[in-house]
């Protein structure tokens, strides 16, 4: 028996490279692997630590996977119940978004926030295509930067075009496993493409119809850095919705509200909306809690219990 790691999945085969002799090869899981948790529909991710078996005509069979110490995950497609792992044993989240071509979403870099926080990943927010940017743009962007670095994120301003702090971005990847992220048509196989040029990812063109991406990552894929680390690819998200979740699991995973609820009058059972005595609201007021965060906070709330009274309600 040897242990690897899943470098790709696409599908039914998973590419493993041995932890000893760095060799690959193809392997295939045997039998219903039992899951970490009953709510997963994907026993191994890209990032996972196999052990796994040789087989006949070149390729090998996954036996089993060795705990996690993190993952990211989303809701599944089909249930509302289910998640369905991206990618585990990471080192640090990288979220690529952009103010202008595509619009930013100030939502997206929240919700996506949400995955990463309950795993204890740290996580940095890349804001590409800084060489399209104007004054309005750049302003914008330093709105963002205070906000998210105040509360303990990196963000980084770069271009994967002209090679604008592409360097800074790189050294803060060294030596760690970084899960790149981001929606359809922000440049991210561009920008990865730029860090590390030996991976050659396939790019799109923002669709002229719609003024959108398109997917040009199709499978999570793992990449070794030329100066130490490793880059994980994932496919562009469209949406990230959470209705998996109650409305405790956001307001304990919205990082300075939870640190805030020490304060409150109700702790951290607060949920920051019309509770007496609330020290999110209180941090409104005086400015030392961002309204854009907020905002973005309230949204996800009324979503999930929207979705949570249709699931009570609905009738068989």
């Amino acid at each position: 028996m040897s242990i690897g790691k899943v470098l790709r999945s696409t599908g039914s085969w998973y590419e493993v490279i041995d932890e000893g002799d760095a060799c690959t090869l193809s392997c295939r899981i045997v039998g219903k692997l039992k899951l970490d948790r009953e709510n997963l529909t994907n026993p191994v991710a890209v990032g996972d630590r196999v052990y796994y078996q040789l087989d006949t005509g070149g390729t090998g069979s996954i036996t089993g996977v060795l705990p996690r110490k993190n993952y990211i995950a989303r809701q599944s497609s089909k249930s509302r119940v289910h998640l369905q792992l991206i990618a585990c044993n990471i080192d640090q989240a990288v979220l690529v978004t952009s103010i202008c071509d595509p619009p930013l979403k100030p939502g997206f870099i929240d919700r996506f926030l949400l995955t990463t926080e309950p795993q204890n990943i740290p996580a940095l927010v890349v804001f590409n295509k800084w060489d399209l940017y104007g004054e309005e743009d750049r302003a914008l962007f330093e709105q963002y930067r205070k906000v998210y670095e105040g509360i303990g994120y990196g963000v980084f301003g770069v271009s994967a075009q002209t090679g604008f702090r592409i360097d800074a971005l790189r050294s803060a990847l060294q030596n760690k496993t970084n899960l790149f992220s981001g929606q359809s048509g922000v440049g991210k196989s561009t920008l990865i493409n730029c860090l590390e040029p030996g991976t050659g990812l396939r790019t799109g063109e923002l669709s002229s119809y719609t003024g959108k991406g398109t997917h040009t990552t199709t499978f999570a894929q793992m990449f070794a850095m030329a100066n130490g680390g490793f880059i994980i690819d994932t496919p562009g998200i469209k949406t990230l919705t959470f209705n998996n979740l109650e409305v405790m699991d956001v307001a304990h995973n919205f990082r300075e509200f939870f640190r805030a609820s020490v304060s409150c009058r109700f702790g951290s059972q607060c949920t920051h909306r019309d509770e007496p005595d609330c020290a999110v609201k209180e941090g409104l007021a005086n400015g030392s809690i961002s309204e854009i965060r907020y905002r973005n906070y309230l949204q996800i709330l009324s979503e999930i219990e929207a979705q949570n009274y249709w699931e009570r309600n609905r009738k068989y």
